[in-house]
């Protein structure tokens, strides 16, 4: 358990590296995203607009790194990413599995090298047991793509997913309702974007809403911005749960 001084020093940190962000850096430094799907449900909702810290992740300079916060993505760390079938495209999703862990799903509990993972982060919306979704990795089933398909004939071994180098396994908080690293593969190093840190503005708007560029969407914020503006979730923090 934190104590009270640990707790209130970790708070000031993060608050004031968000000030800094806005204040100084909304290119470089930060990258606005608004979460199109509902896959990372109850973590971040669709129309939340997330500010992403593209520093944390950045390559580390030869003097930088002895200035700067530079971390590689760790288990439970939820991230913004290039998504590797779409690189336009860019995905939210958390980070399971670090180069060389070694993953396999029983009935919905994933098991990182031997070890059940307690993820109270997550949302269950199917109480079914569904081939592969549930019981991973298995013979393929759904919307599994040749990417996933080769990434399990490559590395699979015992039974277990083996994460490669420069390589990391996402997947959704909603899981019965997230394509993620099982259905596409692995996140490679270069395509993760950063973390995200705060959440600035959440609208409540259906997926399409926020897919494309419609007309209808802003006629609707036009009429409804302080009713369908989730007030209680601005300023909210995004913040990863270590899980060993």
């Amino acid at each position: 358990m934190k104590k009270f001084g640990d707790s209130t020093r970790e708070f000031i940190h993060e608050w004031s590296l968000n000030i800094l962000i806005l204040l100084f850096g909304t290119t470089t430094l930060v990258q606005a995203f608004i979460v199109p799907t509902g896959s990372m449900e109850s973590t971040v909702l669709i129309g939340d607009h997330l500010l992403v810290d593209k520093l944390s992740y950045a390559p580390a300079g030869p003097i930088s790194k002895y200035l700067l916060p530079y971390t590689e993505p760790k288990r439970g760390d939820v991230i913004v990413f290039r998504y590797p079938m779409d690189i336009r495209q860019n995905f939210v999703k958390r980070v399971i599995g670090v180069p060389g862990d070694h993953i396999h799903i029983v009935d919905k509990v994933v098991y990182v090298n031997g070890h059940p993972l307690t993820e109270p982060y997550t949302q269950h919306i199917d109480q079914h047991i569904e081939p592969y979704r549930d019981n991973f990795p298995s013979q393929p089933y759904g919307p599994v793509v040749d990417r996933a398909q080769q990434m399990l004939a490559a590395n699979v071994s015992g039974g277990e997913l083996v994460v490669p180098a420069d390589n990391y396994f996402a997947m959704g908080d909603n899981r019965e309702n997230s394509l993620d690293s099982r259905y596409w593969g692995f996140v490679p190093r270069e395509n993760i974007i950063g973390k995200p840190l705060v959440i600035f503005w959440s609208y409540d708007a259906p997926t399409e809403e926020w897919a494309g560029d419609s007309g209808g969407h802003y006629v609707d914020l036009a009429k409804n911005f302080f009713v369908k503006t989730r007030w209680n979730r601005t300023l909210k923090l995004v913040r990863g749960i270590p899980i060993q």
